[in-house]
């Protein structure tokens, strides 16, 4: 049915209200797909979400049906899920200013609309989570900071603020679960489709090194980039000198060298363990 950046969506037979939903070992940056892939990425990233998923369930349901009844060849990185009515927004919730919220901040003193304290520097914690919502771009495009109002415009008053409290909600949850194991949840973002009852659900993945940004909360010191559990690795790489990639060139990024496949691969694991506290053997890990 559609194949984005990590996964692939596919009908399930006889089952019009049902799809399959696939985690690839592909892995994005830039909104770029990169041409190499980061074996056993896919299984990280559908463990991780389904583990999340129920710890977030007395707060939203979400559109897991099964991760067992699905195709053998894909079992471990496929869930079959209930079809929704998607909000075309991102929602995302920061607790921590990095990434595209810094780069607001800096610009504007605001991010997405809300303003902040004067003072703050990068990864500096804020004083109360904050939703900053953005559009939900098309492979290849760029995602959009926008503010709540954009979002009123879009789905309406009701569904807007009802994605802000939910998103928060979530995030609120997050963070403690994942401060208790020794990790820092700065942002997430979370899609979330509607049921034909008109209930806001979870969607999609959730809580995963692709959507969220993972910091060691013992590394933690506000004034630079943090040491990450996430894709940041990849992003980094990209752009030093050793890739020979300029990002606004237009072209293509380059293949990851084996190291840098390797290094990406165990961040993800080490994300997967100290937040559920269980290893997981991956191929080549």
């Amino acid at each position: 049915m559609y194949s984005g950046k990590v996964r692939d969506l596919y009908a399930a037979d006889d089952h019009p209200d049902r799809i399959l939903v696939v985690a690839s070992d592909r892995i994005s940056a830039y909104d770029w797909v990169l041409p190499t892939e980061i074996p056993g990425k896919g299984e990280v990233l559908t463990r991780l979400s389904s583990w999340w998923f129920e710890q977030l369930g007395d707060i939203v349901d979400n559109h897991v049906l099964s991760t067992d009844d699905v195709p053998r060849f894909v079992r471990g990185r496929a869930m079959l899920c209930r079809r929704l009515d998607m909000v075309p927004v991102e929602c995302v919730a920061r607790g921590y200013l990095a990434g595209s919220g810094w780069a607001d901040y800096r610009a504007t003193g605001a991010v997405c609309g809300v303003e902040l304290p004067t003072g703050l520097r990068d990864g500096s914690r804020l004083a109360h989570p904050v939703f900053t919502p953005a559009t939900k771009a098309a492979v290849g495009d760029h995602d959009q900071n926008i503010t709540l109002a954009d979002v009123v415009d879009v789905v309406g008053r009701d569904l807007a603020h009802r994605l802000r409290d939910l998103t928060l909600a979530v995030y609120g949850r997050a963070e403690l679960v994942a401060r208790q194991r020794g990790v820092i949840l700065a942002d997430t973002k979370l899609e979330f489709g509607v049921n034909p009852d008109g209930q806001l659900v979870l969607a999609d993945e959730v809580l995963t090194p692709d959507s969220s940004r993972f910091w060691p909360a013992e590394s933690w010191e506000p004034g630079g980039p943090q040491p990450s559990f996430d894709k940041q690795y990849v992003r980094d790489w990209l752009t030093s000198p050793d890739s020979g990639w300029d990002k606004d060139s237009g072209l293509p990024p380059p293949a990851l060298p084996a190291d840098v496949v390797a290094h990406t691969q165990q961040r993800y694991l080490d994300a997967y363990r100290r937040l559920t506290g269980e290893s997981l053997a991956l191929p080549g890990a």
